[in-house]
């Protein structure tokens, strides 16, 4: 048998008797002309080493596994074990780990630091995730996640746009983002309530110091937290304007029009004051 001839997943989740717990976020994928595309969108193949974060019944483990790559997948939910273990028979390229992947130390998993994350994401995990891989120790070669679209609009928009902030902040700090992929309600079961899409992210080259990271998670907190007022009050505790003007901004812009550039500036300013 081979990872094109297994069953269809609706066919295996009924032979198991499973369903979708809420309490995991989760929402299966069961369409697989939609996870093979996004296994495109990853531009993952032979020879290529993939983390998948929750894969459920396995439908975007089958796409992974279709390109060649080597996955390894983190389930919290033990119920999908004997599933996963199925699809394990047939391709000796699929790890399981069973575990919180907010807990697991990635580098504890694979041999080779040239990672890609793929994944579609539970929903009331996928932002603690992506800030976990872009500011911890451990970066990924790539990242193509699934979000909710709201989500993925806080990642992707910049300055002025609506869902700019702190997240979109952070994200393009590091990496270069883009929604590469809407996928409706419909294609998942059950559906949710919201659209999805996918967001491709590769790091940057120049990705920011662990010293800078930190400044700038302070600083876009501050700023952010208190969106509506000027920087000079929003970032008060943090300096005022004296910070403000040492990074050559206005004080009495507010933290949505601010750059990226902008906010890092900040963040060099208020390590050079401590």
């Amino acid at each position: 048998m081979t990872i094109e001839s297994l069953p269809p997943l609706r066919d295996v989740l009924e032979a198991h008797g499973l369903w979708a717990n809420k309490a995991f976020g989760q929402h299966f994928l069961l369409d697989l002309n939609i996870t093979r595309k996004i296994a495109r969108l990853a531009k993952v193949g032979p020879g290529d080493h993939v983390i998948e974060v929750g894969p459920g019944p396995g439908g975007l483990t089958r796409a992974l596994l279709e390109t060649g790559a080597q996955v390894t997948a983190i389930e919290k939910d033990p119920r999908f074990q004997p599933i996963l273990d199925e699809i394990c028979k047939i391709s000796d390229k699929l790890h399981v780990k069973l575990a919180d992947a907010l807990r697991v130390v990635e580098t504890d998993l694979v041999d080779t630091p040239y990672v890609h994350i793929v994944s579609n994401l539970p929903y009331n995990v996928g932002t603690p995730l992506l800030i976990k891989w872009l500011t911890g120790p451990w970066t990924p070669a790539s990242l193509t996640l699934m979000f909710q679209r709201e989500v993925a609009d806080r990642i992707t928009e910049g300055p002025g746009e609506e869902a700019y902030g702190r997240l979109a902040v952070i994200v393009q700090a590091t990496c270069q983002a883009h929604r590469v992929m809407d996928v409706p309600a419909r294609a998942f079961s059950p559906p949710p309530r919201v659209e999805s899409a996918v967001v491709r992210l590769e790091p940057l080259p120049d990705r920011p110091s662990p010293a800078r990271l930190d400044a700038l998670q302070k600083i876009t907190a501050a700023a952010f937290g208190q969106r509506r007022k000027m920087l000079r009050s929003s970032l008060k505790v943090l300096g005022g304007d004296a910070l403000i003007e040492a990074a050559g901004i206005d004080p009495q812009v507010r933290a949505e029009t601010v750059s990226v550039a902008g906010f890092l500036a900040l963040a060099d300013a208020w390590i050079a004051a401590r």
